[in-house]
Parts: structure tokens; sequence; C-alpha cells
């Protein structure tokens, strides 16, 4: 006699936490898209903290040179933009990659510019 329950067919998953970082709870609450206003769950979102300076670079100068006190440092822009899988994928935020490279699970190396010559300097000096 045919059995059933020996011939079970296993759907095939692409990620191992399928898409998601919800491990244990049962809902979580939706963030909007910076890009497009779509309501994505908080922890499938694509997130990216940006810090930038609240004046252009062009700028700086002009206003350091205008400015009465010496040492005043410029203040930064602190945002912190939620993407759903479309808008990150479209804007470059996130890469598409083959099954083997999914499989890696250590972050990419992040590159920081100018900040290799700082420590090459510092080294120069010890």
């Amino acid at each position: 006699m045919f059995n059933v329950r020996q011939h079970r067919s296993v759907m095939t998953c692409k990620r191992r936490n399928g898409g998601r970082a919800k491990h244990g709870r049962g809902h979580v609450k939706p963030v909007r898209c910076t890009n497009c206003a779509r309501c994505v769950p908080k922890d499938k979102a694509i997130k990216k903290f940006v810090i930038r300076n609240i004046v252009e670079a062009a700028a700086v100068r002009d206003i350091t040179d205008a400015s009465v006190y010496t040492s005043y440092v410029l203040p930064k822009l602190y945002a912190k933009l939620h993407y759903c899988v479309s808008c990150a994928i479209h804007s470059k935020v996130v890469r598409n990659r083959s099954k083997e490279e999914r499989k890696k699970r250590t972050p990419p190396a992040r590159n920081f510019p100018g900040r290799d010559n700082v420590r090459v300097v510092q080294a120069q000096r010890k």
C-alpha cells in the first residue's frame, strides 16, 4: 500500500530565516519605506543609518571663515532609513546574490574612505 506520510514533498526555502529576523515573535509592527511609503515589517525592512553634515561640503569653508567661533563643529544630520526589498534593490542598497553567496552570513567588508590613510600615518608616527 502507498503511504502518504513517507512521500511528503518538502518545499524548498530560499533563505534560512525566510527573509525576516522575527524568530519567536508572532507579529512585528510595520514601518514605512522611505522611498515609496510601502508598509514593511520592521524586521524585514532593510535598514541604513546615514550620518551627513547639515551643510554641504562646498559651503563648509565659507561658513568656517565667516564664523566668530574658532572651534565650532558643524552639526550633523542623523537619519535611519528603512527600505522595502524592491526599493533597496532598485537603489542599490543591497544586491542580488547567488545561492552559494547567500549562505555566507558574515557582513561584507565596510570601506570608509580616508580611514586607512589615517591608520597608516598613525603607525608611522609610533
